[in-house]
């Protein structure tokens, strides 16, 4: 049972990455999402073409994978008229909009829940919904990477300030935040007929991301990262084909000697200074130093296979492409192949949570108000207005 949300019917009016990833999330868990977009032009993401081709927008399908599209114009009374009767009959309502939008389109809390009272409402902001920059734009990159202690924390000695690993990185996190805050919201509405006004911002999603940063400077009011006693067995290591290795063995002192006999090191394994736990974070940098000499000395491929006997923690660092390929991928359903409205294939990554083992079903995103038709007969309205509607520009 995948469509854990199935009855459940959301509306967006939100764009790009943070807030319509999480309603992303929903629909794929069965939930009845309805996008609205701007009469004019869509969804900002549909112009993203930098992230794919003529034929495939992969951002803008996996963040509006199994939606239903319409275009409105909201400016207008005729369109936020079809709006609220979209509200009337839903259960949550997300928004990525400034206030000053929000309250210009007359779609702040108030003016929807004037015409449904109970409906959740979403709020998903760059700089949290109070403060001196409540009303300014954000993008990831800025509220959940920069702003945060991420950027900084991924930055090496003396190297330069990293770019996002990823488009989206810090909007598809937050998404995932958006969506268990909607649950959240949806069950205590369900226990207690209240329905709560739901805030989540970059700025949150990437002080939580890093908070064992922040607590750890909040008690000290001072930070250095990585930390300067450094776990040998916590680290990466080049192999002669530049490929890396990456060892996580919290508990080195468990790990080393069997690490060592494996790799052929077996005087590392009884050395005096890497006797014990304690005396490997107090010589680490030795220790580190005689790893990366030894790693350095065969290609990835041999290294796969010697560790491969190894009961200590460890991964390739895999670049994207890889990650496709990767057999725990394939394994955990972690990847579904999909296809544009015209037919072209493409792969999305799943859900990230499964209910009773089985990933939830991708669909494709919408094209452009590909549904509006549809959602308008649902309301309600004859062909003849429909037809009066798009001759005014209200819809397309």
């Amino acid at each position: 049972m995948t469509a854990v949300m199935q009855g459940v019917r959301v509306v967006e009016v939100a764009e790009q990455a943070f807030g319509p990833g999480s309603t992303a999330l929903l629909s794929d868990w069965g939930a009845d999402v309805i996008k609205v977009e701007p009469v004019e032009r869509g969804d900002a993401g549909r112009g993203l073409v930098a992230l794919g081709n003529a034929d495939v927008l992969p951002m803008f399908e996996s963040l509006n994978r199994g939606k239903r599209s319409i275009g409105l114009d909201l400016s207008s009374a005729e369109g936020r008229n079809i709006l609220y009767e979209l509200v009337a009959a839903a259960d949550v309502f997300v928004t990525n909009k400034l206030p000053r939008v929000r309250a210009k389109l007359q779609i702040d809390v108030e003016g929807i829940r004037a015409h449904n009272p109970d409906i959740i409402y979403v709020r998903a902001t760059g700089n949290g919904e109070r403060g001196p920059e409540a009303g300014r734009g954000s993008y990831d990159l800025l509220g959940f990477w920069y702003r945060t202690g991420a950027a900084l924390g991924a930055t090496q000695p003396d190297g330069d300030v990293p770019f996002l690993p990823a488009p989206g990185f810090g909007d598809l996190i937050g998404a995932m935040t958006v969506a268990g805050g909607i649950m959240g919201a949806l069950y205590h509405r369900e226990r207690t007929g209240a329905a709560p006004v739901v805030d989540i911002s970059l700025l949150a999603t990437g002080m939580w991301a890093m908070s064992g940063a922040i607590s750890v400077a909040a008690l000290q009011r001072q930070w250095a990262w990585p930390p300067p006693a450094r776990n040998p067995l916590s680290a990466s290591y080049q192999t002669a084909d530049g490929r890396s290795i990456a060892l996580c063995c919290l508990q080195a002192g468990e790990y080393w000697a069997s690490l060592c006999e494996l790799i052929g090191r077996s005087d590392l394994a009884v050395a005096d200074q890497f006797a014990d736990h304690q005396s490997l974070m107090a010589h680490g940098d030795e220790a580190m130093a005689e790893l990366t000499a030894t790693f350095a000395k065969e290609e990835l491929s041999h290294w796969c296979n010697v560790l491969a006997e190894f009961t200590g923690q460890w991964t390739v660092v895999q670049n994207p492409v890889e990650v496709l390929d990767d057999p725990q991928v394939a394994a955990n359903g972690l990847i579904q192949e999909c296809a544009t409205a015209a037919g072209v294939p493409f792969e999305l990554v799943t859900a990230p949570i499964q209910y009773d083992g089985v990933p939830a079903t991708t669909r494709r995103g919408p094209t452009f108000n590909e549904h509006g038709d549809e959602i308008l007969d649902e309301l309600g309205f004859d062909w003849d207005t429909i037809i009066d509607l798009k001759v005014r520009g209200v819809v397309p």
